[in-house]
């Protein structure tokens, strides 16, 4: 089976753009190939997390994946930080990647906009250590969202780069996998970019809210003053709530909303209270079980074991390969 390798920052709780942006693929993955989930918590250091904070948010993540149905009898789940060779690859791929490449990454510069006090090392080269978490396990599909294509991009060049340093076959290159023909990104309900934590607790939809707290975050979600014409192109944040509305409603419900803003007749607030509603259903499995893992931390500890033996017994292969490759030698 080809190796599949993706992983989510652990910063919080997992949202409704993290679920149909690559968790619910997981889900379908881990039955036919070979997974490999992983908590990016090194990745998370970037923006300097308490030691508290660290902890509790991989805690969540870990048990959100098991919610919403990655199996860790089917698919390898582990914790970035467990599997040390991580950072050791994360190194040798650092001596392969030039100033120039990392500096012209569009999330870097991002980043650097808009955290110009926080323009640490890490963030420069978070897409080297990206290219460690998927080379490691010489992976050869990643789901990744819209934002995540360059540094899959950059990922394969550092591995194509160490092939030709060492003139040696070793890493296969690593290409975007989604069963749906475009990579799905899902909007926020600021009206501006994607879904994200860092955007405020207001902008995401977690899968762990109440159904009062997602009611109340749709319902503050940013529209206009309505079409003006009909059949009248939508504002970037009126389609975002079209968009959030195909992942969660009916074609029907779709339609008829569709329907009723060509004809300049659609009442926003109703838009707000179906999506809402039906955000609430989708999620309601989810929730049930999070706070049923949560308590089981017998449970969470097996599961944690478990993925970092499978995944480190994988990592130590690659880097005992990758060390005589480059020359590394023991005296």
């Amino acid at each position: 089976m080809e190796t599949v390798v993706s992983g989510i920052r652990s910063t919080g709780k997992l949202h409704l753009g993290n679920y149909y942006g690559a968790i619910q693929n997981f889900v379908k993955m881990q039955n036919e190939f070979n997974c490999y989930f992983f908590i990016a918590d090194l990745h998370s250091l970037t923006t300097h997390p308490t030691p508290a904070d660290l902890h509790g948010n991989v805690k969540q993540v870990l048990v959100e994946y098991l919610a919403t149905g990655i199996d860790p009898e089917k698919a390898t789940i582990y914790v970035q930080s467990d599997v040390p060779e991580i950072a050791e690859l994360y190194l040798y791929m650092n001596m392969n990647a030039y100033m120039g490449e990392l500096e012209r990454s569009t999330s870097f510069k991002d980043k650097v906009r808009a955290n110009p006090d926080n323009v640490n090392a890490g963030l420069l080269t978070y897409p080297v250590l990206m290219a460690a978490d998927i080379l490691i396990h010489k992976a050869t599909k990643v789901p990744v969202g819209k934002d995540q294509e360059q540094h899959l991009e950059m990922a394969r060049t550092f591995g194509n780069r160490f092939n030709r340093l060492y003139d040696n076959e070793y890493f296969p290159e690593p290409y975007a996998f989604n069963y749906s023909h475009n990579l799905v990104k899902i909007p926020g309900l600021d009206g501006k970019g994607k879904m994200g934590k860092s955007e405020g607790e207001a902008n995401a939809v977690y899968l762990s809210d109440s159904p009062e707290v997602i009611r109340k975050k749709v319902m503050r979600a940013v529209t206009d003053a309505g079409p003006m014409v009909e059949n009248q192109e939508k504002p970037s944040e009126i389609q975002n709530l079209f968009d959030l509305m195909k992942v969660v409603s009916s074609a029907d419900v779709i339609a008829h909303f569709e329907d009723t803003y060509n004809k300049m007749q659609i009442r926003y607030g109703d838009l707000k209270k179906q999506l809402a509603e039906d955000m609430i259903i989708a999620t309601a499995p989810m929730r049930e079980k999070i706070d049923a893992i949560a308590a089981d931390s017998d449970y969470l500890r097996k599961v944690a074991k478990m993925g970092e033996e499978k995944a480190r017994e994988s990592a130590q292969k690659t880097i005992r390969e990758v060390r005589e490759i480059i020359g590394f030698k023991r005296f």
